[in-house]
């Protein structure tokens, strides 16, 4: 049954008691575990769990609990000889190749026990969120576990070893959906979900990631704008390293609410990765969890109203095991649910107690944001913005309006959008 949010204590924004919202969860998402000094550690999503719990903001919400997905699922996106190379794959013996036959057994995707097993019930979560939505038993669901957007038909990449993303995806669009909208915010370019609908016109897919000239996986650009009769629908905005919430979200909305006012899609799905926090070891973005939560807000309401409520989110990258993921994967299960959580609050005691256990040498965070400032200024044209007198801030601000401006050069017109004018 899907979870059912109504809780005293947590309201939406009018006011109103929380609506229904769906969480995925079990606790077989903890059994995607690489090796212990891997940066993708399953503790991130048990941490998640526990401050969601102590916090009372699942009081009350039914969990769903996913299976597996099966093979006719994952052949929707893998090609049959690649699940075969995962069911039936050792780590090779000696150094650590770099580029093993499908991309398993590298450094970055080591082989695991029972790797198969446990990538397909990642798969399963995404897809029972999608399942649930199209159903019409809930408006919104998300499953943390789920956001493997690196994964390609044919080979593991960038800690992913099934797309589950893309299998939700394909999955929809032959049960009744044929327009539908990806926004991926992880700190990497969602590349693997563009490569499997790049030549199809029914998905938009958007992504806001770290510039592909200095993060792997080196793609991303604005000129990625789709194929044949999907041109236009893939959009990428890159974002220069150092960059800070107020220009991040000034690029986001110079962007996306454009692009789906324009594609008009029935449903929102939303890679929802933290690797963009300041304190993140893999990137260079410098975003706060007030920032990240802020994001989560806006795709939930471009949801709301372009897709009639619609929105399934997942989790991806992040590895602020204790600092970062948890507090905002915390607010991204709020937001779903309408439970609005301050980000002044602090965090329960318990729980800064059970992290300080795992890692006693990492300050746990007394609070639920990191008291950054999210206001922005809206994008306003090409040679817009007013030039504060701080050399640094004003060009970073230029950088960030040159990116926004390429990429709607790139893509809105394809849309039947005016690239320059701050409207659309």
């Amino acid at each position: 049954m899907p979870g059912r949010a109504h809780g005293d204590g947590f309201l939406s924004g009018d006011g109103n008691p929380s609506r229904d919202g769906t969480i995925v969860w079990t606790d077989r998402f903890l059994d995607y575990t690489w090796t212990p000094e891997h940066p993708m550690r399953p503790v991130r999503l048990r941490f998640t769990m526990a401050l969601a719990e102590g916090l009372g903001l699942l009081d009350g919400v039914e969990r769903l609990t996913p299976v597996a997905a099966g093979e006719t699922e994952l052949l929707r996106v893998h090609t049959p000889d690649y699940i075969e190379a995962v069911k039936h794959a050792q780590q090779p013996p000696g150094p650590t190749p770099t580029a093993p036959p499908y991309g398993l057994g590298s450094a970055d995707n080591p082989v695991f026990p029972h790797m198969h097993e446990a990538a397909s019930v990642i798969v399963g979560g995404t897809l029972a969120a999608a399942q649930e939505i199209a159903a019409g038993r809930t408006r919104r669901a998300v499953s943390i576990g789920g956001g493997m957007h690196h994964a390609m038909p044919a080979s593991a990449a960038g800690f992913c070893v099934y797309n589950d993303v893309a299998v939700a995806i394909s999955w929809l669009l032959d049960n009744g959906f044929d327009r539908i909208a990806y926004i991926d915010v992880d700190v990497h370019h969602g590349d693997g979900v563009q490569r499997v609908f790049y030549g199809d016109p029914r998905v938009l897919t958007i992504s806001v990631h770290q510039h592909p000239a200095t993060l792997w996986p080196n793609t991303g650009w604005p000129e990625e704008t789709g194929a044949g009769p999907a041109e236009g629908t893939a959009i990428n905005l890159p974002i220069m390293p150092g960059t800070r919430d107020p220009l991040w979200l000034r690029g986001f909305h110079a962007v996306v609410p454009g692009a789906l006012a324009a594609f008009r899609p029935q449903i929102v799905i939303s890679q929802c990765g933290v690797d963009t926090h300041r304190e993140d070891p893999l990137a260079d973005l410098e975003l706060s969890v007030d920032g990240q939560r802020a994001a989560f807000i806006a795709m939930r309401d471009l949801a709301d109203r372009y897709a009639e409520g619609r929105w399934l989110a997942v989790g991806g990258g992040g590895y602020g095991l204790i600092r970062v993921v948890p507090r905002a994967w915390t607010h991204l299960l709020a937001t779903a649910l309408d439970r609005t959580i301050d980000p002044a609050t602090p965090t329960p005691t318990p729980w800064r107690e059970q992290v300080g256990n795992y890692a006693p040498m990492v300050a746990a965070p007394e609070t639920m944001g990191d008291g950054a400032d999210t206001s922005y200024v809206r994008w306003d044209g090409p040679g817009g913005g007013r030039d504060t007198g701080d050399e640094r801030i004003d060009r970073a601000r230029r950088a960030l309006d040159t990116s926004v401006l390429a990429t709607r050069r790139a893509s809105f017109g394809l849309l039947g959008l005016d690239p320059e004018d701050p409207r659309d």
